[in-house]
């Protein structure tokens, strides 16, 4: 036994059991910071829904239905933060998978555009719950109503976050109409649904995606033949690429003033192409000098061509991302403030004001779910369906701009975010046309043809993810009402 009196002997390390029991601990707080790490985007999550609900209760008092308005505002702030996760990342995922942003420039910018649209444009009044899809005079009594909205709120957004969590970009419109039309069938019977709206949200699974990716591909045709693939590529995009961001800021122009501003502006859709054209113009004259001193000096060759296109995509995701927060923070807040309105005792004919602090709380909540769970669907848009570059997002951001003003003008139904991931598929199913048809033809010309079952494993588009998608946005409207009707039912029993 050793004698504590004693010195320890040369080379014996007398701090063998300290270091031992210190390294356990080290050990011990690796593994907590590995397991907790994962907890903190939900427990910031849980925080802000608690706020929100907190918010609600100060700002209601203690007047009826305070408990229900603050119900529906938890609610509500956990629809906005899965719209945040879900569908931002159709205007942030091209211009990270093309490298024109990093991660965290795209979630700040995304975060102060959705909110500043949400705030600025989002309007203080709009349709009655989903676009006139349950009318609240067929439902019997301002109750039932109250919990078909909460129902259709709650369902939309647990079906969102599920599909976030399976990578499946899906539209958060379709949800919240799937959830009013699944609770207002149970509360009113089969005649409470407008049908024919429904018949026209299904018509835009099919719409939206292919007229998204046809535009994209025709913008990215456009580009390859006339700037890529030809002799003098700087002096063809001195011409060509003004044009293309005087085509791209005219069409924002005509999409914000038409969609983005409408509650602002209340102008015609002829008169917002008007606009749209004018500034397209002037653009493209103030563009033309600019694209001259980026291209100075840059060699003969594609890749000096990505330069070029860098800026206006980050732009252009800029402004899709503010359109999107002053057109879709409504699929949050409008139920959350017909629930306010019809609890206040107020009651609803066809129109629900949206009071600022509804407002404020789906402007953070998109912006807070973004940052917090938005990551995995911006990877999955930008870099796992196909390669991007910034030629071929732009193409993509251009098309999602350019198919809304068109389907407008042709009186269609289109989804952004079914417009966007279509420009993605769009565009990579052209690249694998076109490297085809080239290796085709080069295989040819030196006399090796490439086999077809060679050709055949060179996609470009990742399949797996289009049946995941394709499947997720057909099941969305029907899966949603399952889970509002079923949410109803619950609610209803439970409060008697």
């Amino acid at each position: 036994m050793t004698d504590p009196a004693q010195p320890p002997k040369p080379g014996v390390n007398q701090w063998k059991t300290l270091d031992k029991d210190l390294h356990r601990i080290g050990l011990l707080e690796e593994a907590t910071q590995f397991v907790s790490r994962p907890l903190v985007a939900p427990g910031l999550a849980l925080a802000f829904v608690v706020l929100a609900g907190l918010l609600a209760a100060v700002l209601t008092g203690a007047q009826a239905g305070t408990a229900i308005i603050v119900a529906a505002a938890v609610i509500g702030a956990y629809m906005a933060l899965n719209i945040g996760a879900n569908d931002v990342a159709n205007n942030m995922g091209p211009a990270v998978g093309a490298k024109a942003l990093s991660l965290g420039w795209a979630l700040l910018i995304a975060a102060v555009f959705e909110t500043a649209g949400a705030l600025i444009a989002g309007g203080d009044v709009v349709k009655t719950v989903a676009t006139g899809i349950l009318s609240p005079d067929a439902v019997p009594d301002s109750g039932q109503f109250t919990w078909a909205m909460m129902a259709a709120l709650l369902a939309s957004a647990l079906w969102l976050n599920l599909a976030t969590w399976l990578g499946a970009p899906v539209s958060t419109t379709h949800s919240i109409i799937g959830g009013v039309a699944g609770a207002g069938i149970v509360a009113a019977g089969w005649g409470a649904v407008n049908w024919g709206s429904l018949g026209m949200i299904a018509l835009s699974w099919v719409v939206s995606p292919i007229l998204g990716g046809l535009i994209a591909a025709g913008f990215l045709a456009l580009i390859k033949a006339r700037i890529m693939y030809v002799a003098d590529k700087i002096a063809a995009a001195l011409f060509w690429v003004p044009v293309l961001i005087g085509v791209m800021a005219g069409g924002f122009a005509t999409y914000l003033i038409y969609k983005g501003l409408g509650a602002l502006l209340h102008v015609s859709l002829g008169t917002a192409t008007v606009i749209g054209l004018a500034t397209g113009v002037i653009v493209w004259a103030l563009w033309r000098p600019v694209v001259r001193r980026q291209a100075a000096g840059l060699e003969n060759r594609k890749k000096s061509l990505r330069k070029l296109f860098a800026f206006p995509l980050v732009a252009s995701a800029a402004l899709l991302s503010f359109a999107h927060g002053a057109n879709d923070v409504s699929n949050a807040v409008g139920p959350l403030a017909a629930i306010v309105q019809m609890a206040g005792g107020n009651g609803i004919s066809g129109e629900v004001s949206i009071p600022l602090w509804v407002m404020v709380v789906g402007a953070l909540g998109i912006s807070v779910g973004l940052v917090l769970f938005g990551p995995k669907l911006i990877q999955l848009i930008g870099s796992e369906i196909t390669k991007l570059n910034p030629m071929r997002a732009f193409c993509v951001a251009l098309s999602a701009a350019v198919t809304v003003i068109a389907a407008s003008w042709l009186g269609l139904p289109v989804s952004s975010t079914h417009i966007a991931v279509g420009g993605i598929f769009g565009v990579g199913f052209y690249r694998e046309w076109h490297a085809e048809r080239r290796a085709q033809m080069l295989g040819l010309q030196k006399g090796r043809p490439v086999p077809v079952e060679e050709r055949s494993r060179r996609y470009l588009v990742r399949r797996a993810h289009l049946a995941t998608i394709g499947t997720a946005w057909v099941v969305t409207v029907p899966v949603s009402a399952l889970i509002a009707a079923g949410l109803y039912l619950a609610m209803t029993a439970f409060a008697g």
